[in-house]
């Protein structure tokens, strides 16, 4: 391949986050409707840095391209980036932490930055 045939081979920043969104929402689509939009929100939330949610956003924003209806039914329950965390989307993210770490278990938030490198 030419350096010019990889140069319309390589996918734009916004075309990735649309595909991992939709690869989410695909996995969550063999799961109740509801119980999917949820899945997909916290999914994003917990592992989706802040710069991936401003993509998505930018996706969304710009009328949603060729995201999946069911990407698009969790973008209320999606945190954008410049948005304060909510007590419910605390609640999912620290939920089922392995070892039963966080605040909830007694771990200072001092130990819990240190952690997160």
């Amino acid at each position: 391949m030419s350096p010019d045939e990889s140069e319309t081979h390589r996918a734009s920043p916004r075309d990735k986050i649309v595909r991992m969104a939709n690869q989410i929402g695909t996995f969550f689509l063999s799961k109740p409707h509801e119980e999917g939009v949820a899945g997909i929100a916290e999914h994003i939330n917990k592992f989706w840095e802040p710069r991936m949610r401003r993509h998505f956003f930018e996706v969304v924003d710009g009328g949603g391209g060729t995201l999946l209806p069911i990407v698009l039914d969790a973008v209320g329950t999606i945190r954008r980036p410049d948005a304060p965390i909510t007590p419910e989307q605390e609640r999912q993210a620290n939920a089922g932490a392995p070892g039963g770490k966080g605040e909830e278990y007694g771990e200072a938030k001092s130990r819990i930055a240190a952690s997160q490198g």
